[in-house]
């Protein structure tokens, strides 16, 4: 019988690989999970990832916020970022996910600005 995650066991990386599932699931492009730990003071865990349209970065942060929600009882700390920026936000204690659409993903370079993060393997 498979393991059901509740929040209580639902630790980082967990989570991580969970929003970066879901947003595989919603045709995210480049997802990419990076291990922040001991470089950054407000997480753990950095998921990163971009649509191709402004529907499309809006649906990936829905999926994950719903989804995370529904299947496994945790609410999003926070869902920031105007659709206009292209650039929206989604914060959990230990994972902030990072969905970029249009040219805004190397606009801002995350992955370079935090190139001494380990970055993870997608699924275990």
């Amino acid at each position: 019988m498979a393991k059901v995650v509740t929040p209580k066991t639902l630790d980082g990386i967990h989570l991580a690989r969970l929003c970066a599932k879901y947003a595989e699931d919603k045709k995210a492009m480049d997802v990419v999970i990076m291990d922040v730990r001991g470089l950054s003071p407000i997480t753990d865990f950095f998921v990163i990832c971009s649509g191709t349209s402004s529907p499309h970065v809006r649906a990936i942060r829905d999926e994950i916020v719903d989804m995370i929600k529904v299947e496994h009882g945790k609410a999003a700390l926070v869902s920031d970022g105007q659709l206009e920026s292209q650039w929206l936000l989604v914060g959990y204690s230990d994972v902030i996910v990072h969905v970029f659409g249009g040219e805004k993903r190397d606009f801002y370079a995350l992955e370079e600005l935090w190139n001494d993060a380990p970055r993870m393997e997608l699924t275990e």
